[in-house]
């Protein structure tokens, strides 16, 4: 091998190892949905609060930096996504989040597991994402399929004239709407209260219906709005 092939082999290697170089992110977070449409549209609007009272402070905090990833998948595969959005990303995140729930998915447990494992926060809900929704307005502990969820919200957006008056999942601004009437705190307070019963050494989250982490990542992106 010639002296400038071996120069332009190192030069090569080089260059790769600078491009797989990740910059650590300080407060940013990647939030990997498996809903297409209300989960990353509720965060989205978390998103932009932050964005515009910190966008007036930047000498005294940092802007978060937040993606929100929606990936219509089961829980396992998300998983896998999550993986892959990861190593492709430019920066080195410092909370990973993936939101999911139960449905009818037989690897739930399994999904959670696994996510924990690999230092990922985990913001599952049992059966539903609706179910989260619907503790911005009432506190409930009765096990319920993730459609009877969906008829309650569409009695409470009739009932409080939210949106056009019925629920739907394609709500941009599903995040205002919900917390018309302080529902974020009102949801937070009734999760904490339906998730005090339950204990993960004990029971699995499939079997904890209903149930809702993901107070627990809303909390922490509301504390910048603290600030």
């Amino acid at each position: 091998m010639g002296t400038d092939d071996l120069f332009k082999k190192r030069r090569a290697a080089r260059k790769q190892r600078k491009h797989e170089y990740k910059i650590p992110k300080a407060n940013s977070f990647l939030i990997v949905t498996e809903g297409e449409r209300t989960e990353p549209l509720y965060f989205e609007g978390i998103k932009k609060l932050i964005s515009e009272k910190i966008g007036a402070m930047v000498d005294v905090v940092e802007i978060p930096f937040i993606d929100i990833q929606g990936q219509g998948s089961s829980t396992g595969k998300l998983i896998e996504i999550t993986d892959q959005i990861v190593k492709d990303a430019k920066v080195l995140y410092q909370n990973i989040w993936i939101v999911f729930d139960k449905d009818d998915f037989t690897d739930f447990d399994d999904a959670i597991e696994e996510g924990k494992k690999k230092g990922y926060f985990i913001a599952w809900s049992n059966q539903s994402f609706e179910y989260w929704l619907y503790l911005h307005f009432y506190y409930s502990d009765v096990a319920l399929h993730r459609h009877d969820w969906v008829e309650k919200l569409d009695k409470i957006f009739k009932e409080y004239q939210l949106g056009d008056g019925c629920y739907r999942k394609n709500y941009e601004n599903i995040y205002e709407l919900v917390n018309m009437y302080d529902g974020v705190k009102t949801a937070i307070k009734n999760a904490k209260r339906r998730m005090s019963g339950f204990n993960s050494e004990r029971i699995k989250p499939s079997q904890f219906d209903p149930g809702t982490q993901v107070y627990k990542l809303v909390e922490c992106l509301l504390s910048y709005l603290d600030e």
